[in-house]
């Protein structure tokens, strides 16, 4: 603001230059290093009995938990041999803190390490002190890591996920600073390269010499994965195609009247969530078979004459594509106010209003992480638009859906209930924005996480933006 203009470049938006500089000067800061975001509004984490609000850089932001104040910067660089990091950890119920990031492995080739944070110990020293490397990852081309949004992880295996969405590493340490361009400028698609997936054993740091395969899809999300039998069930919010899903999600392009958001919408990867099943037991003998056995899924991994493993994916959900719906965003009636036991009312209302994409998915991770699950909630996205809640069964494919209108809902949280006994035992929260309907325009709310049906809401007289992630603390 004291500037009057863009002074830090973001993920979508470059910082303009000093009218005061020219070219040889902006050159000459160049080999100073490229001055990053202090930006940190994608998840919130805990590490001992800290907690960091972070985005997918080096950087993350100590946060006082009851009063959101920012403590300090940390950068994950000087504990540990990463460039970035994931807003995605996973945090096992002793308080230890898995992550992903790229890094330079052998030979000046680029690699992605496995970082693991241990639990807070007797000792009380910061648990980042003893941050370590758990396991490296190769990257299919030396010079261009895969954007990386998450990853899988169960007691015994970690699951990386490599999409043909690449950073040129090349462009972005020369453009970033002398041409004026921002991240997004540094992404391309890699057309043939489809989708490698790798697996290596946690406890061991082993990487398997597996080669995964499968064909092109964007993906930000995993839904869960866990062990079965011999096998790895890995559950995906997928986009298909190789095309950079953001492309898309430019504020010009959102800013559009509706009839050309849904047009460039038809355009875009199409979304689904999906089932892979990775054997883990292979036999060349086995060559051209398919190797899945499990009896509840339709998803095959067939051995090719080449050692790869073809994957096929079974689709949990998809959603209709976005031609075939409405140009105008949908006008459901408000829930009614229902009795204690809605769920078949609900149902009937509902069931039939379906997402195109089913994305920012939940699960009851602190007892369903990485095992066997039924149930994960998500967010219905309309053409980008969020404006729905869902719930869906990935046995059965059942779903459940909140809508109403002029609400627009952010990723739901799931707690459970403190004497849960079912999976589905518990509440589900999100904040709402609701910018039509007067003075109120943004809300808590809290719906029955077995039906999806409203419990309460609390209501503000204060705009709240759209959110991204975030986790419940108890008080």
């Amino acid at each position: 603001m004291t500037e009057k203009r863009i002074v830090i470049t973001e993920f979508g938006t470059y910082a303009y230059p000093d009218p005061c500089k020219n070219i040889f000067s902006r050159f000459f800061s160049y080999f100073k290093g490229v001055e990053v975001t202090d930006n940190a509004l994608v998840n919130v984490y805990p590490v001992g009995e800290d907690y960091y609000a972070c985005t997918e850089t080096n950087f993350i932001t100590r946060i006082n938990p009851d009063t959101l104040e920012t403590i300090k910067q940390v950068d994950l660089c000087k504990y540990v041999s990463v460039n970035g990091a994931t807003a995605h950890p996973h945090i096992e119920n002793d308080g230890t803190v898995y992550n992903i990031g790229n890094c330079f492995g052998k030979n000046f080739a680029l690699a992605y390490n496995i970082i693991r944070i241990p639990p807070l110990q007797a000792d009380k020293e910061d648990p980042m002190n003893k941050s370590e490397v758990v396991v490296q990852f190769p990257c299919s081309d030396r010079f261009k890591p895969s954007y990386v949004h998450s990853f899988g992880l169960t007691p015994n295996y970690i699951v990386f996920v490599e999409t043909p969405v690449k950073i040129n590493l090349l462009k972005f340490l020369s453009s970033w600073s002398l041409w004026g361009a921002n991240y997004m400028d540094c992404f391309e698609s890699n057309e043939t390269m489809g989708v490698w997936l790798h697996v290596a054993e946690k406890k061991k740091g082993r990487l398997l010499n597996l080669k995964y395969r499968t064909s092109a899809f964007n993906l930000f999300h995993h839904i869960n994965t866990y062990e079965d039998n011999g096998f790895l069930i890995v559950d995906l919010c997928t986009w298909k195609g190789f095309e950079f899903v953001y492309n898309y999600l430019y504020l010009a392009n959102l800013r559009a009247n509706w009839d050309e958001v849904k047009r460039q919408a038809e355009k875009a990867p199409q979304p689904e969530a999906r089932r892979y099943v990775l054997p883990l037991n292979i036999d060349k003998a086995d060559t051209g078979k398919n190797l899945v056995t499990l009896p509840y899924t339709t998803a095959t991994a067939t051995l090719r004459s080449d050692e790869t493993i073809w994957l096929e994916p079974e689709v949990i959900f998809s959603g209709p594509r976005h031609g075939t719906e409405t140009a105008q965003l949908p006008q459901i009636p408000a829930a009614p106010v229902l009795p204690a036991h809605p769920a078949p009312l609900i149902l009937c209302i509902y069931s039939f209003i379906l997402p195109a994409a089913f994305e920012f998915p939940q699960i009851n991770y602190r007892k369903y992480g990485g095992k066997p699950y039924t149930y994960t909630y998500g967010l219905g996205l309309n053409h980008f638009v969020p404006d729905r809640l869902c719930k869906l069964n990935v046995k059965t494919k059942e779903t459940w859906v909140w809508q109403e209108p002029d609400a627009y809902p952010s990723e739901p949280i799931f707690v459970s209930h403190p004497d849960a006994l079912e999976e589905d035992d518990g509440v589900v929260l999100s904040i709402v924005i609701s910018p039509g309907a007067g003075p109120k325009p943004a809300y808590l709310l809290i719906l029955n996480a077995k039906d999806m049906s409203e419990v309460a809401r609390a209501e503000v007289e204060v705009n709240i933006p759209v959110t991204f992630h975030g986790l419940f603390k108890r008080a």
